[in-house]
């Protein structure tokens, strides 16, 4: 097996880490180092962790390395499990080894869109700055992946799909990990109502958005039926079951308002309409003790012909009426969206009560 050394500089960082820098050429960097695009097998099961790539961004970057003034300070961090080798030589300054195969041993962390850049251009002879990071295994690297880019514009969902594969990560991520987890489950779990339907880095025909299904999960884990059901062993099993079975009753009481629709189409499976349901899902299951679709699809009978999810006008309130496209997905219109759902659900709820004691 082939072996391309380089002299490098290593920094006192982590004790649990190497992290190494030095310059190599476009393509030396192309022989060791790969960018591993995030996707998922035929059973749902996570791989790689590379957002797709961003063709106008490559084609400028490319052009502007082709100029004979460019420059490129920016290092590429280059994440190995295995395949480097470190032999210190005085102080901080170190000897690496690094194996070349058909399957580059380094993977890129930060600077995909320079390689791919730098993979086009004719000068291969063109240096840049690598930083090495040796990480112990695949859960490690993707948990740096994760806190390095997590400062970054990195897009949400990416980052929020990463999280159920990831530990040790900082408290504010580690309260959307179960809601990531659950969303994932639902993306493609063969018995789940929304199988398909959620758009993710890796499902990017889906329609719903994923963090508004996460948004679902959080406010009931936080304060609703999800937060005592995962306190019990199959407490994940019955969070799964809870919102599937909601949304496969959503789908058969509006029908109409769902099939075909995207989120420009029908504020049903917009941000807005998911989130608001979601309270009306919680209503249901507490109030009405409904658990699978044709007990949610009764309690929701009530806001057939009262909703204008593709057309027509909301009637919020007595002042408050506005055009169906009017509703954003913006924490004020789901506010009010939920007051106006969760109101008629609860008076409906009220007259039958009062209808069974009368009787």
């Amino acid at each position: 097996m082939d072996k391309i050394s380089f002299l490098a500089i290593r920094a006192q960082q982590s004790p649990n880490h190497t992290v190494v820098s030095f310059a190599a050429s476009a393509e030396d960097l192309l022989r060791f180092a790969s960018i591993e695009r995030i996707g998922r097998d035929s059973e749902g099961h996570l791989s790689g962790f590379q957002r797709p790539q961003i063709a106008s961004h490559i084609r400028e970057i490319r052009d502007y390395l082709e100029k004979a003034e460019a420059v490129l300070p920016n290092p590429i961090v280059v994440a190995f499990t295995d395949g480097i080798t470190i032999e210190p030589l005085n102080g901080n300054v170190c000897r690496i080894l690094i194996e070349t195969s058909d399957i580059p041993p380094g993977l890129v962390v930060d600077g995909q869109q320079r390689l791919s850049a730098l993979s086009q251009i004719e000068n291969k002879d063109f240096q840049v700055f690598v930083s090495a990071l040796i990480c112990k295994d695949d859960a490690e690297l993707r948990r740096q992946f994760v806190l390095i880019n997590n400062t970054k514009p990195l897009p949400k969902s990416l980052i929020y799909e990463l999280l159920p594969t990831v530990n040790g990560l900082p408290h504010r991520l580690d309260g959307r990990t179960f809601a990531a987890d659950l969303t994932v489950r639902l993306n493609y779990d063969p018995n789940s109502s929304l199988k398909g339907l959620i758009r993710q880095q890796t499902n990017p025909n889906g329609f719903i958005a994923d963090t508004s299904i996460q948004r679902v999960v959080m406010n009931s884990v936080n304060d609703g039926m999800m937060r005592e059901f995962i306190k019990e062993n199959d407490g994940a099993e019955r969070c799964f079951s809870l919102i599937s079975e909601f949304y496969r009753a959503v789908q058969k009481v509006f029908a109409n308002e769902w099939n075909g629709h995207t989120p420009k189409t029908s504020r049903l499976v917009h941000g807005a309409g998911i989130v608001s349901l979601g309270y009306v899902m919680e209503i249901l299951a507490l109030l009405d003790g409904a658990r699978n679709w044709e007990d949610f699809a009764k309690g929701m009978g009530c806001l057939s012909g009262r909703t204008a999810w593709t057309h027509g006008e909301w009637k919020l309130a007595e002042n408050d009426i506005r055009h169906w496209k009017a509703i954003q997905n913006i924490n004020k219109d789901i506010v009010s969206l939920t007051h106006y759902l969760t109101s008629i659900v609860r008076s409906d709820l009220r007259s039958r009560r009062t209808d069974r004691v009368m009787s």
